[in-house]
């Protein structure tokens, strides 16, 4: 889906996202001086800009260099490092997944964002099941797990996460949308 990008371009948008995890990766509240975590729409993003599926392995490796890194040099909490942080590659996975199936139905219109926020959503809340549902239920962190009391959890957690994801996506579909319209009128020009 990366019709609108040249080889340098595409480059670019591919260090911005690195960037961008850098920065946000660990922040989960918007506060005066973090945003939230770039991390899942940053996967998303890579399912549907890019077609090189080697950078979804280097992006994941670069997810667990900057916790490590959170952890060990700047003090990060390590709670949430626990058997079940594994899981988290086919959670981000799953958002890449999402990410790719919308770049291929997608055309630049704002007629396709419900499609492409669908996508969003489903892809979130996969992501969502699979890495609090594994640090809740294989974690170790809780002496008794109950259906109900994830689900519970569940509810307390995914809107924040979804608002986070939103954030981003809707940033990168207005700059999507304002990059169509800017090469759809210098095509026109040019014949």
């Amino acid at each position: 889906m990366n019709t609108l990008l040249s080889r340098h371009g595409t480059l670019a948008l591919a260090r911005a996202l690195s960037v961008l995890m850098w920065a946000t990766r660990g922040n989960h509240f918007i506060t005066p001086t973090h945003l939230p975590d770039a991390s899942w729409a940053i996967f998303f993003l890579l399912g549907f800009y890019f077609r090189q599926r080697a950078l979804l392995p280097l992006f994941l490796a670069q997810a667990a260099i900057i916790d490590y890194v959170a952890i060990t040099q700047w003090g990060a909490s390590s709670f949430c490092v626990t058997p079940a942080y594994i899981f988290l590659a086919p959670a981000y996975g799953a958002l890449w997944y999402a990410g790719r199936l919308s770049a291929r139905h997608f055309k630049a219109s704002a007629h396709n964002l419900p499609r492409f926020a669908a996508a969003a959503f489903a892809g979130t809340f996969l992501c969502e099941l699979i890495s609090s549902g594994s640090f809740y239920f294989l974690g170790g962190r809780f002496a008794d797990t109950h259906l109900s009391e994830f689900g519970a959890r569940l509810a307390d957690y995914f809107p924040g996460d979804l608002g986070g994801v939103a954030l981003y996506l809707g940033a990168a579909a207005l700059i999507h949308l304002a990059l169509a319209g800017n090469h759809r009128s210098a095509s026109h020009s040019a014949s």
